[in-house]
């Protein structure tokens, strides 16, 4: 499975941007897709995840009722819709793939990462 993610970028603080994140390969329509983040200096931390089969969501404490991640309908695309950003919303963003149903804010059960895009909210 190969990830693409875009949509990163340079934004004031209050400001909505939408990251989109295509997978491809042997995808089949099981598991689930997250995204998580990685600030300078920090570890790598869960946003949102999505269950390609059914649409359930999950979110981060931290970005519930600002983040919205959604799929496309056939299951291989997922977005992140992120509103009323902050500047501790800065960093570089990472798209996930797994395979099995479960444990979706666990970076380490997710099987496939794409290369990252970097989100910048200034204040």
């Amino acid at each position: 499975v190969q990830l693409q993610a875009c949509g990163g970028g340079l934004v004031q603080a209050g400001d909505s941007l939408r990251l989109s994140c295509a997978a491809s390969g042997r995808t089949f329509s099981s598991g689930g897709m997250g995204w998580f983040r990685q600030a300078p200096g920090k570890e790598r931390e869960f946003v949102a995840a999505i269950i390609r089969s059914s649409g359930y969501t999950i979110y981060a404490d931290s970005v519930k009722g600002r983040f919205t991640i959604s799929r496309s309908n056939d299951k291989n695309t997922v977005s992140l819709q992120m509103n009323s950003l902050k500047p501790e919303d800065t960093a570089v963003y990472y798209c996930g793939f797994k395979r099995a149903y479960g444990d979706y804010a666990s970076i380490g059960t997710y099987d496939y990462w794409g290369q990252g895009t970097l989100v910048t909210v200034s204040s």
